[in-house]
């Protein structure tokens, strides 16, 4: 598969790069960063997926992350990836609204049109991109780790918890942990799923919990100051979820941090060294 390489910079001894290519999956050019630590030659290194939240792109945590010199001490490979298809025949909300269309795919893959024709994104980050990683990086394709936040926290979660042979380990930052419960989740559920609640299940920790998954452990950081929390996070249901399933999740409520990137930033090197004593153990 042809990737485009739209930039590379130096950074901490390894390599941070922005890669573009044509999508099978969403059927448009797909936009995404790497950072690749230094490392021996022939080595192959633990990954980690960072997912993003609504309005984002890439380059959101790719500019703001500071997760590079730990990744480098580490020798993790970070993998970014966009938050939806984009284009000008990308169906998008009629209102121009933050929270549904372009930039906020909610890693579901799309059954109601127009937004079916191109909104792939679960296919896209479960299958495509990682086959992509695996052929063009240094990658240990048998150790990778997700992470996230908001929306891309419920698309950590959701993916880990489906794919637990795949993903090693799991955390999150300020995840909407039950979209079925939330005004964000209800209106983009509707309105790239439908009506019905089986395909709905699918898409939410909590339910998905209740249902049988269960990760080895969860690392959860979510701000007390956090203007999204108590209508749209939410994050007490998982950790009710989590307790009634016997999982050992670390969910840390953190006094005075908000959902911005200063708060991402400030544990984003905790959640570094917890996958990666999952992912070289």
């Amino acid at each position: 598969m042809s990737l485009e390489t739209v930039s590379t910079n130096k950074s901490f001894g390894g390599t941070q790069g922005v890669y573009r290519h044509a999508s099978r999956a969403t059927g448009t050019d797909m936009t995404f960063s790497v950072y690749v630590p230094p490392h021996d030659a022939g080595a192959k290194l633990p990954v980690l997926w960072f997912l993003s939240g609504l309005t984002c792109t890439h380059a959101n945590v790719t500019e703001k992350g500071e997760f590079r010199r730990a990744c480098a001490d580490l020798g993790i490979i970070f993998v970014a990836p966009d938050t939806s298809p984009r284009g000008d025949d990308v169906a998008d909300d009629p209102n121009e609204a933050y929270d549904f269309g372009l930039g906020a795919g909610f890693y579901v893959d799309a059954t109601q049109a127009p937004f079916s024709k191109h909104y792939k994104m679960r296919r896209y980050i479960e299958d495509e991109l990682p086959q992509i990683i695996a052929e063009n990086f240094p990658a240990d394709m048998a150790a990778q780790g997700i992470t996230g936040h908001s929306m891309g926290g419920h698309g950590a979660l959701t993916i880990g918890l489906r794919n637990p042979e795949t993903f090693k380990s799991v955390s999150a930052f300020s995840p909407i942990v039950a979209p079925t419960q939330v005004p964000w989740g209800e209106k983009a559920l509707s309105g790239y799923l439908g009506d019905n609640p089986t395909d709905r299940m699918q898409y939410d920790a909590v339910e998905l919990i209740k249902s049988g998954a269960k990760p080895d452990g969860l690392l959860i950081d979510q701000g007390l100051d956090d203007n999204f929390l108590k209508e749209q996070l939410k994050t007490h249901l998982l950790a009710e979820a989590c307790e009634q399933a016997g999982i050992d999740a670390q969910i840390r409520m953190q006094p005075g941090y908000d959902h911005s990137y200063y708060f991402i930033s400030t544990f984003m090197t905790d959640h570094i060294v917890w996958h990666a004593e999952r992912l070289r153990a």
